[in-house]
Order: structure tokens, then C-alpha cells, then sequence
């Protein structure tokens, strides 16, 4: 990483973009983080995600909509910008759904772009998607392949992408995207799959799966994922894309086995129709972003499940403290 600067992160509140400030504020930058705290989860959540970055002096946060809020003044001075800021998650996405998916990922980067396009810094760091690519003609899957999203969530994110890279093109805003490839760890969206995967199995209520349960998927450590957006922030590769996964397919059944054998739970299954949008696949050719990022994953499967899985408890844990703290003082 170059010198101590100051940097900004959209979506800071996020999972990713959480410890990415945690990340950037342990290697000595000055970090402006930007959130809106959209209803998608739970707003205290997102405020204890912040809790480690906020006790830091060199943290600012600013509480903006990206659409409509003053990006000149909370952006002044930042020389890094990393857009973590966004709509996820395929099923919600579509229907009535969709015009938030519009807003919070299309015209919340093009918002942010024009506000940049002027600006002198060194680099835009857009976090995309792997459900650019949808179903996927060949694994792993590169770069340069077709993307032909098959969500309306994967499609936003496309066009995000596409507006980022053409600031680059047409303003010479220096910009890369970095393509996730299913980011898991401590402090994970509780929608997503592994969350919902340990609060049933605590709860020894069954796990729903969409489909047969072979569908694979890659998956990607937090600590991975942070580590390789920061390396695109400083390598000489404005204008290009990176996927950055976890170096490995998995089934979903898969999955549940190592976690019914982490947890020491039995696994409940309830099969449910596979979820429209949904690609059968997901794989990562992560070639690029070794040989230009100089990035390779580093947490296993196993590894990253066994830390979420403790986080996990020990949150669980402390919740219930303070429950039974609240109870009393009643």
C-alpha cells in the first residue's frame, strides 16, 4: 500500500465495506466513511458494524444519500474512493423491488461519478459482481467472457459497471471494478446464504434450499475480498476488471456438511424450488488479479466458515446478555 492518505468508502456500514475501513484505518489512512443506512437490514446492525471504526480518530462519518446528498463536500480531499455502496441479493430484485435496484445502483455510481469526473484522484475502486456473468458458459469463468446476467440484481450491477468504466473512457477518471465472487465471514448480511444457514441451525429449525442443493458456487473470505480491493486501489491498472474469489467450487450440500461438521448440528434440509434468476454456477478465473493485483486468496472454506461460525456465537451470546441486562433494569 502507498503512503498513509485519506480515503473515502461508500457503503461503510456494509459488510464489505465495514472491514475494508477497519482495513484502511489499521494500515494509517485517514477514512471518510458514507452510508445512508437504507432499510434493506436492520439500521443497528450496520451502526455496530461501525462500532471499531468509529473509536478510531482518524474515522469521519458522513450520513449521505448518494442520489441526492452533497458528494463534493464529503469527497474534498480524498485521493481513494471506494464505492462499496449498493443494492445486493437476487431474489428480492425483482417486481416491485426494482426501481430501488435502479436507484441505489445506478443512479447512486452515476451520481458519484459526475461528482468525480472533475475531481483529481488517483483512483475509483467500483465493487461489482460476479452475477454479471448469470449462467456462465465456461469455468472458471474469465474476465472477458460474455456477461449475461439472469437477475435484475446482476443486471444493475452491469450497468454500474459499464457507466464506471465509461467515465474512464470518455472523462479519464482512473476506475477499476472488482467482480465478488460470494463474500462470506463475520458480520455477513443476515439474508445471505451462511447466515441464514447458522441462525436456523441454532434455532434447530430446518434450512431451506433452493434446489437440489448441487447447484456450486465460489466463495471469498472477507479478509481476502478487502485485501484485493485495496490492491486494486494502487496498482497501474485503471480502466480493467478483477474477479476476486475464493479459489474453489463448492455444492451447497457441501457446504452444510462442513458446517453440520463445525457446529456439531445436525442438518435439517427442507428442498425448495430453485429461485429464478439464480445461476446453476459460479466460478472464478482469478489469474488476472494474481498476475496484476498480486492478490491470491489466502482463508479456506473451512477456515472462513469456522471464523464466521464463532463470530457467529459469540454475538449470539452477547445479544442474549444484553437481553437479559435490559430485563433486569426493568
Amino acid at each position: 500500500m502507498t503512503a498513509p492518505s485519506r480515503v473515502a468508502v461508500t457503503g461503510a456500514a456494509g459488510f464489505i465495506g465495514s472491514h475494508l475501513c477497519e482495513r484502511l484505518l489499521a494500515l494509517g489512512h485517514k477514512v471518510v466513511g458514507i452510508d445512508s443506512y437504507t432499510d434493506y437490514y436492520e439500521r443497528a446492525r450496520k451502526e455496530q458494524n461501525l462500532t471499531d471504526s468509529k473509536a478510531n480518530p482518524d474515522f469521519t462519518f458522513e450520513e449521505v444519500d448518494l442520489v441526492e446528498g452533497d458528494l463534493h463536500r464529503v469527497l474534498r480531499g480524498a485521493s481513494i474512493v471506494y464505492h462499496m455502496a449498493g443494492q445486493d441479493g437476487v431474489r428480492p430484485s425483482s417486481g416491485r423491488q426494482f426501481d430501488r435496484y435502479v436507484r441505489d445502483n445506478i443512479l447512486a455510481t452515476q451520481r458519484l461519478l459526475e461528482s468525480l469526473k472533475e475531481t483529481p484522484i488517483d483512483r475509483l475502486v467500483f465493487a461489482g459482481s460476479s452475477s454479471v456473468y448469470g449462467d456462465a458458459e465456461m469455468f472458471p469463468t474469465k474476465e472477458s467472457a460474455l456477461p449475461r446476467p439472469v437477475s435484475p440484481d446482476g443486471v444493475t450491477k452491469l450497468a454500474a459497471e459499464h457507466l464506471t468504466l465509461l467515465y474512464t473512457k470518455n472523462f479519464g477518471l482512473p476506475a477499476v471494478s472488482v467482480r465478488y465472487f460470494t463474500v462470506f465471514g463475520p458480520r455477513q448480511r443476515p439474508d445471505m446464504a451462511f447466515a441464514r444457514f447458522m441462525q436456523a441451525l441454532v434455532d434447530r429449525e430446518t434450512i431451506e434450499v433452493f434446489g437440489d442443493g448441487e447447484q456450486t458456487r465460489e466463495f471469498t473470505y472477507i479478509s481476502d475480498a478487502v485485501e484485493g480491493t485495496i490492491k486494486a486501489a494502487t496498482a497501474d491498472v485503471a480502466g480493467q476488471v478483477f474477479n476476486l474469489g475464493g479459489g474453489s467450487r463448492i455444492t451447497i450440500n457441501g457446504v452444510l456438511a462442513t458446517l453440520e461438521d463445525i457446529s456439531g448440528i445436525k442438518v435439517r434440509k427442507q428442498m425448495l424450488p430453485a429461485v429464478p434468476g439464480e445461476p446453476r454456477h459460479t466460478g472464478a478465473s482469478i489469474n488476472l488479479a494474481r498476475e496484476r493485483l498480486g492478490w491470491e486468496p489466502r482463508v479456506s472454506l473451512r477456515e472462513g466458515l469456522t471464523k464466521q461460525w464463532q463470530w457467529f456465537q459469540a454475538t449470539r451470546a452477547a445479544g442474549s446478555r444484553s437481553s437479559a441486562g435490559d430485563s433486569t433494569s426493568r
